[in-house]
C-alpha cells in the first residue's frame, strides 16, 4: 500500500494560482490528481506516467500543469487562472497500470486537500 500525503490547498480569488504537492511513500508508475466538488462525484483532473507522459481533463487544459520529481516521490499540480468551478477537494492518487483518468486504475489515495476559489 502506497501512502500519499497532499498539501498546498487553500482559498484564492478567481484568476489566482495555487500549487498542490503530494508526497508518496514509494515510487509508482502512474500518479494523478482527482477532485470532488461539493455534492458531486470524484472526477479525474490530470495524470502523469513515470516517463512524464501527461493526460489532462478538457476543463483544465492550458491552466493546470502536472509534474513529478521521481527522486523525491513527489507529485505537483500547478493551478493557474483558477475559476470558482475549480473549487473542490483535490485528491492525489497512485496506480501501477494505466494512467487513464478513471478511478478504477488507481488503488492508492491521499486524504484530500480543499481548494476554494471565490468570485
Amino acid at each position: 500500500q502506497v501512502q500519499l500525503v497532499e498539501s498546498g490547498g487553500g482559498s484564492v480569488q478567481a484568476g489566482g494560482s495555487l500549487r498542490l504537492s503530494c508526497v508518496a511513500s514509494q515510487y509508482t508508475y502512474c500518479m494523478a490528481w482527482f477532485r470532488q466538488p461539493p455534492g458531486k462525484g470524484r472526477e479525474g483532473v490530470t495524470s502523469i506516467s513515470g516517463s512524464g507522459n501527461t493526460v489532462y481533463a478538457d476543463s483544465v487544459k492550458g491552466r493546470f500543469t502536472i509534474s513529478r520529481d521521481n527522486a523525491k516521490n513527489t507529485l505537483y499540480l500547478e493551478m493557474d487562472s483558477l475559476k470558482p468551478e475549480d473549487s473542490a477537494v483535490y485528491y492525489c492518487a497512485a496506480g501501477s497500470s494505466s494512467c487513464y483518468l478513471a478511478r478504477v486504475f488507481f488503488d492508492n489515495w491521499g486524504q484530500g486537500t480543499q481548494v476554494t476559489v471565490s468570485s
